[in-house]
């Protein structure tokens, strides 16, 4: 299984913008569909952002879509959130996941889908 671990996090005022990292090792990266998902303080785990192995396929929550964009380089074992306008809301703790897929299979932003994860990274977002 692949280790994945996140970094990027910060403290920023609404408005500002943040890119999360997640570093994989232990595995072939580029068979993996990844996702980030938060999870807030007293809130359940939700899916922000997913993408498939070669980066062709995303999907986003409602409530980041236009704002947060997903990326991958496979060369470099790493995926990206880029988060832009950021607001108070956005404040959570983030997590990196990953799921070993064929080809061609779908995106999904479900927690219960993936199989490994990382240890997360802290957003604050303040007003």
């Amino acid at each position: 299984q692949v280790q994945l671990v996140e970094s990027g996090g910060g403290s920023v005022q609404a408005g500002g913008s943040l890119r999360l990292s997640c570093a994989a090792s232990g595995d072939a990266f580029s068979i993996y569909t990844l996702g980030w998902f938060r999870q807030a303080p007293g809130k359940e785990r939700e899916g922000v952002a997913a993408i498939s192995r070669g980066g062709g396929r995303t999907d986003y929550a409602d409530s980041v879509k236009g704002r947060f964009t997903i990326s991958r380089d496979n060369a470099k074992n790493t995926a990206y959130l880029q988060m832009n306008n950021l607001k108070p809301e956005d404040t959570a703790m983030y997590f990196c996941a990953a799921k070993r897929t064929p080809v061609g299979i779908t995106v999904f932003l479900s927690e219960n889908w993936y199989t490994s994860w990382g240890q997360g990274t802290q957003v604050a977002v303040s007003s």
